[in-house]
């Protein structure tokens, strides 16, 4: 049973889990555009709307953290050089998922994760 259990497991163990979390939300990043099917678009969204958030303070300490939960440093430099400067007035809702066609192969939802400017 799964009760009280939060973590959305992607159907992966914990170490590609993990590097896909974090791949991914490079990609969001550095692109500012991705297509993904809708469960991984709803993990990487809060995942990536708490790094924005934390990079509003641009100081050491917030450079090594993102230093953990990020594996790009492109990905970390812009989050602390455009985004951070960029969403500084802003509460939160810095992601938007777009709902797109069916995959061709087995027919999985798709969806555009990106980032409004």
């Amino acid at each position: 049973m799964r009760h009280k259990k939060n973590t959305k497991t992607l159907d992966r163990k914990v170490g590609p889990r993990t590097a896909l979390i974090k791949n991914l939300a490079g990609q969001v990043i550095i692109y500012e555009k991705v297509k993904t099917g809708v469960a991984k678009a709803k993990v990487i969204k809060s995942y990536v709307e708490k790094l924005i958030t934390k990079s509003k303070k641009n100081d050491l300490a917030t450079r090594r953290y993102l230093m953990t939960k990020l594996n790009h440093k492109t990905a970390i430099k812009k989050l602390l050089e455009v985004y951070g400067p960029q969403f500084q007035n802003v509460k939160g809702g810095y992601l938007r998922i777009i709902k797109d066609d069916k995959r061709k192969g087995d027919g999985a939802e798709m969806v555009y994760l990106e980032i409004i400017k």
